[in-house]
């Protein structure tokens, strides 16, 4: 089984849908998808990952299926030095390296930083609906491993978000999301793939091939999207957002065919 998470194309989270970059994104990656023999398509109820997958689902005159729990991830807990409820992946480097526990698989989750909130029970709800996904398929979880009768060459397409996808792919590697949170980047409209291998008869693991590609968007020499990145040197801001989010709105992109 091949299986692709899609982080959605550029956001405009004001209204929970793409900017003009982000649907040229989605189109892009649409001629990319559509190259491929996919059984299923799976989407995130929120708009920008519906509208991000919108394209590639007409062109392959195709349909997908929204799960709930492929929102993104919802989990939060009380961070304690800035004074307010936060999310797992937006952790200060020195916090994260001061608790150790957080990198480690199993201790994560028990950690007292998440006493009283969400991210333990999120993280529940996240790993058991892709494993209920997967049983669909006939992937059943046995411990850190999957148990298949009948393991085919399938490929399965999942829109959804960065704190989602990683959190999925830590739990089909076995590793602790926070440890993928904090050290890796999903930029919008970026695939990343993870395959089965099945070296004894039955016994299925997942290993990711490629990690937050975005080849479709070097193909048309269209420049990366910097959302969801903080400021490579000091420039004053504890955010996500690029220095220029409220410059005025600029021209809508042409697609070159």
């Amino acid at each position: 089984m091949r299986l692709m998470l899609v982080r959605h194309a550029e956001p405009d989270y004001s209204v929970d849908s793409l900017t003009p970059k982000g649907r040229l994104e989605a189109e892009l990656l649409s001629r990319r998808l559509a190259r491929l023999d996919v059984k299923a398509f799976y989407t995130s109820p929120m708009g920008r990952a519906k509208d991000t997958a919108a394209p590639t689902l007409r062109r392959m005159n195709s349909t997908a299926r929204i799960l709930p729990w492929l929102a993104e991830f919802r989990g939060r807990f009380f961070d304690e030095e800035r004074g307010r409820d936060a999310i797992p992946w937006d952790l200060r480097p020195r916090f994260y390296q001061a608790h150790p526990a957080l990198a480690d698989r199993e201790a994560w989750l028990h950690e007292p930083i998440f006493d009283g909130g969400t991210v333990r029970d999120i993280w529940r709800e996240s790993c058991d609906g892709l494993d209920s996904l997967l049983a669909e398929h006939g992937y059943l979880r046995d411990g850190q491993l999957y148990r298949c009768d009948n393991n085919q060459a399938d490929t399965l397409v999942l829109f959804c978000h960065f704190g989602i996808a990683t959190a999925l792919m830590a739990h089909l590697i076995n590793a602790s999301p926070v440890a993928l949170w904090q050290g890796l980047c999903m930029q919008p409209s970026s695939v990343t793939t993870l395959i089965t291998e099945e070296r004894v008869k039955g016994e299925v693991v997942f290993r990711c091939m490629q990690y937050g590609d975005l080849s479709h968007l070097y193909a048309a020499d269209e420049p990366c999207s910097t959302a969801a990145l903080f400021a490579e040197c000091y420039d004053g801001r504890d955010s996500t957002e690029p220095a220029s989010w409220s410059a005025p709105p600029q021209p809508e992109p042409t697609l070159f065919v």
